[in-house]
């Protein structure tokens, strides 16, 4: 597969919806969104896709909606993350934020309609996540936010979901030297309805830093 391009079209649904999307909201990003941060961290952050508002808006992974306020305020919080504000005064993504020893990036690129991306999609977007997984170093610590990521970075990795339960707070030895930390999604319907905590999801982060130094 092609290095990653925000030029790509090979899922024809998700390339004519982003068509669409540029010209109702010429302002927005509206194209496959790029990973953020270094590449080769110990640490890579697996979302599901951009959200309208969000990612699609900004041009940056969970920046410009709630699932990102709480993924980067969280960031911060644990060291990984120069700043907890992931917009500034204009509502664009914030250029004093960096990654310290993580990336972020979704198991689809581009905004699916209905925040649903179709199984074909998310397949023919996994080769992407090869290549991500490709670049870490031995032993690094992946984490997949919901069940969508969880595969994916299975798929990505030659393993069978059947074999690798997802669960919160579950971690997973891959046989290619991996450590998978599961995460119930950081979105605002999980968070409103206590499905996930703040508290729940910083304690991945602690389950994390208590085994890899980033």
């Amino acid at each position: 597969m092609d290095k990653f391009s925000t030029d790509c079209r090979l899922c024809p649904r998700l390339a004519s919806f982003l068509d669409e999307v540029r010209l109702a909201q010429p302002g927005y990003f509206a194209k496959p969104v790029p990973s953020f941060g270094q590449a080769g961290t110990a640490l890579l952050i697996v979302g599901l896709a951009p959200g309208m508002h969000g990612a699609n808006r900004t041009g940056r992974p969970f920046t410009g909606d709630y699932a990102g306020d709480l993924l980067y305020s969280t960031l911060h919080k644990f060291g990984l993350a120069t700043v907890a504000e992931p917009l500034d005064a204009n509502k664009q993504a914030n250029p004093k934020l960096s990654l310290k020893g993580c990336r972020i990036t979704n198991a689809v690129r581009c905004l699916p309609p209905q925040n649903k991306p179709e199984p074909a999609e998310i397949k023919q977007c996994n080769g992407y996540l090869v290549q991500e997984l490709a670049a870490l170093p031995q032993g690094a610590a992946v984490m997949a936010l919901g069940t969508i990521a969880h595969e994916a970075v299975l798929r990505a990795s030659g393993l069978k979901a059947k074999d690798f339960k997802f669960a919160h707070n579950a971690r997973h030895e891959l046989a290619n030297g991996l450590k998978l930390y599961d995460s119930y999604h950081c979105s605002r319907y999980n968070t409103q309805t206590k499905r996930l905590t703040e508290a729940m999801f910083h304690q991945v982060f602690e389950s994390i830093l208590e085994h890899h130094r980033f």
